[in-house]
């Protein structure tokens, strides 16, 4: 009663006005929820809350239904209107993180639509804010000192990239967190995780039993925020890594901070399939094990420059699989090649690189001297004189698989130093050799390629026995068809003559300055017929006068027991049925001494030591070498020697 008689304040005035406004505007708006709010604050604070309608006074209590009744509905709308407005927002909110996730799983742009839709209808409900149609006042902040924008990978030299990566390490240290591990014990390699899951696990499906480690070099990031992908690589393959902040926590940010492309890492956590189908370790910890101070080369680029590839084989086997490929099917082949003859009764025994003469083939050695002993010394261009001593010693089966030394040119099928294979079989000729050399390479290939029929190049190389056998006679007539080397007299100077002119008229160069019918013959082989030898052939009986340490043909004149094999147009595998007549390898050890002297590089000395072990006295023995960097040319489909050598000979990078 005592408030009836005050009079109105100012503020019950305005709230007036505002009521006035209320009841004029459409319920729901913005302007009336506004207005709602403006009068209540104002009847809080005044102690005569008064309103007048109809030239009448009312109390709060007093207000007349109808109006009462608008306020209520007001506030009624304004509380259920906040309500749905959480509720969209939050709708909103799960749908984003559902597309960021389809997103990252890889869906298609037509499967994402209709839930980019969606979304967009969820925005549509928000009311529009009524500041859009007002212009705000930005406050006036302090102007910061502008900071040069932040270099992206891609911009940045390889010095710089390299002092940024140096500084994650000091980084790191001064957080106790080591960045060169000592050690780490993986559970499975990637190619054993593909195996064990391959079938199981539905797309998004987790299997939370498992608990692997996997360790490897990092050669993709993926991330999103909260969520990063990780392609991890070791000598198997590679297995997706999927990495949460909310299973890693705050080693989450350490991850995305630290780690870069070339990292190898250590990864613990369970199994999962994500909902696109990629298997993926789904971690719960993380180590750094080697920071990577230099970056990969180039995803978009590769690393495809040859040079390049040879000299820093290193990162060719970190980006390119197919050449990890290769040499692991070299080792394989090897190690098959070994166990085969091991299993056969071979004794694998070493025989010496330095010699103080050379011998066992024709080719020009690398020199060099023993400074203690002051001997003139040379690297072994043939481990061949001395596996035959080893039979007169009394041996039966006897090989080396090693490096050879040979101070020639280089080409794609010619390297300074390889590797070959010489085995030595007593009481055998060339013809086993031969049967010994198919099944050795069939084998092989069986084991390494999966079949007798290879890939090389354009062609299929079959291996199926038997291979074909034909006389270098009757190779070189097959290109020169009206000529038969076979029907020449050796001693007759008419037949070098025409040796001569018929190997000129077929375009083979340099046969004036030879000497012999037997090196025409060798030569025309050579230059017509060794390029068209495809398939596997083995090439037998060759001139006396190339071949110094093979046995002389039983039934043809100026010939000897030899074969070599050919395929893709090149030589793989040389045999002989051995010399053993003392007097005979004499002879032609002085032919090739006097070759030497007058001045042919790559003709052999006379072996004494040989040739005292021979007249000791050698069973008839078989020989056969194998060149083991051709061979895994042939069976990696690989189109140069050094793509088979890991770490072949080159000049110096000018």
């Amino acid at each position: 009663k005592r408030r009836a008689h005050r009079q109105p304040s100012c503020k019950c005035q305005e709230s007036y006005v505002f009521h006035n406004l209320l009841i004029s505007v459409p319920m729901g708006s913005h302007l009336a929820s506004l207005c709602l709010l403006l009068m209540a604050f104002l009847l809080a604070r005044t102690t005569s809350a008064f309103v007048t309608q109809n030239g009448r006074r009312f109390g709060i209590g007093m207000l007349p239904s109808s109006v009462g009744h608008r306020i209520a509905q007001h506030s009624s709308l304004l509380y259920s209107t906040a309500v749905d407005i959480e509720e969209v927002e939050r709708k909103i909110k799960v749908k984003g993180e559902e597309i960021r996730q389809l997103k990252e799983d890889g869906i298609e742009k037509t499967e994402l639509a209709p839930h980019v839709e969606e979304l967009l209808a969820l925005k549509a409900q928000l009311p529009q804010q009524m500041e859009e149609s007002k212009p705000k006042k930005k406050k006036q902040q302090p102007q910061k000192e502008k900071q040069p924008p932040k270099q992206k990978p891609e911009e940045m030299s390889e010095s710089e990239l390299r002092q940024a990566r140096l500084a994650k390490v000091a980084a790191m240290r001064e957080r106790g967190v080591e960045p060169y591990e000592y050690s780490y014990k993986p559970t499975h390699t990637a190619a054993e995780l593909q195996q064990e899951y391959d079938g199981r696990l539905e797309g998004g499906e987790e299997d939370e039993s498992s608990d692997v480690a996997v360790a490897g070099r990092i050669m993709a990031r993926r991330v999103f925020g909260k969520l990063a992908f990780y392609t991890l690589q070791d000598e198997s393959g590679t297995i997706q890594l999927h990495l949460e902040k909310n299973r890693l926590g705050d080693s989450f940010k350490d991850l995305k901070d630290w780690t870069d492309g070339g990292d190898i890492i250590g990864v613990r956590g369970t199994v999962r399939r994500t909902d696109k189908g990629e298997l993926s370790v789904y971690a719960k910890e993380w180590t750094m094990l080697t920071k990577s101070a230099l970056p990969l080369p180039d995803k978009f680029h590769g690393f495809k420059d040859i040079s390049k590839r040879y000299r820093s084989r290193h990162l060719d086997l970190i980006v390119n699989p197919d050449v990890r490929d290769t040499f692991r099917k070299r080792a394989r082949i090897q190690s098959l090649l070994r166990r085969m003859l091991d299993d056969m009764g071979f004794l694998e025994i070493e025989t010496p690189v330095l010699h103080a003469q050379s011998g066992g083939a024709e080719a020009k050695p690398f020199e060099t001297f023993h400074n203690s002993m002051g001997l003139d010394l040379t690297l072994r261009i043939a481990t061949e004189l001395h596996l035959k001593r080893l039979i007169v010693g009394g041996y039966h089966k006897v090989y080396e698989l090693g490096r050879i030394f040979r101070n020639e040119g280089i080409s794609t099928r010619h390297n300074p130093e390889f590797t070959s294979v010489e085995l030595y079989q007593a009481y055998a000729d060339y013809d086993d050799m031969m049967d010994l050399t198919e099944f050795l390479i069939c084998k092989i290939a069986e084991e390494v390629c999966g079949g007798l029929e290879v890939p090389y190049g354009e062609h299929t190389i079959s291996f199926e026995r038997p291979w074909r056998r034909v006389t270098m006679h009757d190779a070189v007539k097959e290109v020169i068809p009206d000529f038969d080397f076979a029907a020449l007299d050796p001693d007759d100077p008419e037949s070098l003559v025409a040796a001569k002119e018929a190997a000129t008229k077929a375009g083979v160069p340099g046969v004036e300055a030879l000497k012999t019918i037997g090196e025409i013959l060798n030569t025309c082989f050579e230059e017509l017929c060794e390029p068209k030898l495809i398939q596997p052939t083995f090439v037998i009986d060759y001139p006396v006068e190339v071949s110094p340490l093979a046995k002389p043909h039983r039934s043809k004149p100026g010939l000897v027991e030899r074969f070599e094999l050919f395929a893709v147009g090149r030589e793989h595998a040389n045999s002989f049925s051995e010399l053993t007549d003392p007097v005979d390898q004499r002879i032609r050890f002085e032919a090739q001494a006097e070759k030497k002297a007058a001045g042919d590089e790559e003709a052999c000395d006379v072996d004494e030591d040989f040739l005292q072990a021979l007249e000791q006295g050698m069973p008839p023995t078989g020989g056969l070498g194998i060149g083991i960097d051709r061979l895994v040319m042939l069976l990696t489909d690989s189109p140069s020697i050094r793509d088979v050598i890991p770490f072949p000979l080159l000049k110096p990078d000018a």
